[in-house]
């Protein structure tokens, strides 16, 4: 298996063990066993990804196509995958990608920090509530704590579950560029 910190490289993946493909979309996407079912087979029988770019691409698409499936069983596995993303501001985060994307939401004890983290719970729990089998995904990218919580405020007031799901597959895809890049130096 590759090293932590490096992916490895996109033109070994087609032959490369299974442990060492999930490795890759796990830094990428994050931990999924839904996404590892989906993404694996098209990995392992498609030597047209010549770039980490071009493998993300193609997984987004085939989360979309998973997003406008009736199905029940499909819809719950697009949630299975969208849902493994970590709750934004949450103190304890497994990835260590998205810990060093969110550490500044978690940044200064100051007691406005800390109402902040408060309402920040709180719209994670009506989120959730609302969007039942999701998490809120977005692509931080350095914006604000308050920032992003207006976005999800306004996520949650728009009440639309198809729209919502795109949105997060977008940002998951935006997530997974962005870690590439990083991981690579160039992707």
């Amino acid at each position: 298996m590759a090293s932590p910190t490096i992916l490895p490289p996109i033109s070994s993946l087609t032959t490369a063990d299974e442990e060492t493909i999930k490795f890759a979309l796990d830094i990428l996407f994050e931990p999924s066993t839904d996404l590892h079912d989906l993404a694996i087979p098209p990995i392992r029988d498609s030597p047209s990804f010549t770039s980490y770019v071009s493998l993300i691409k193609h997984v987004g698409a085939i989360m979309s196509q998973l997003a406008q499936s009736s199905s029940l069983d499909t819809r719950k596995r697009l949630h299975g995958i969208l849902g493994s993303h970590p709750r934004l501001g949450e103190k304890k985060v497994e990835s260590a990608q998205s810990r060093a994307e969110q550490a500044h939401l978690n940044t200064n004890n100051s007691k406005e920090k800390e109402e902040e983290a408060t309402k920040l719970k709180a719209l994670n729990d009506e989120y959730e509530s609302k969007f039942p089998g999701l998490r809120y995904v977005v692509f931080v990218n350095g914006r604000s704590r308050v920032v992003v919580m207006q976005n999800m405020r306004e996520r949650i007031d728009r009440a639309d579950i198809r729209a919502e799901e795109l949105e997060a597959i977008q940002a998951m895809v935006d997530i997974a560029l962005d870690r590439a890049n990083k991981l690579q130096g160039t992707i």
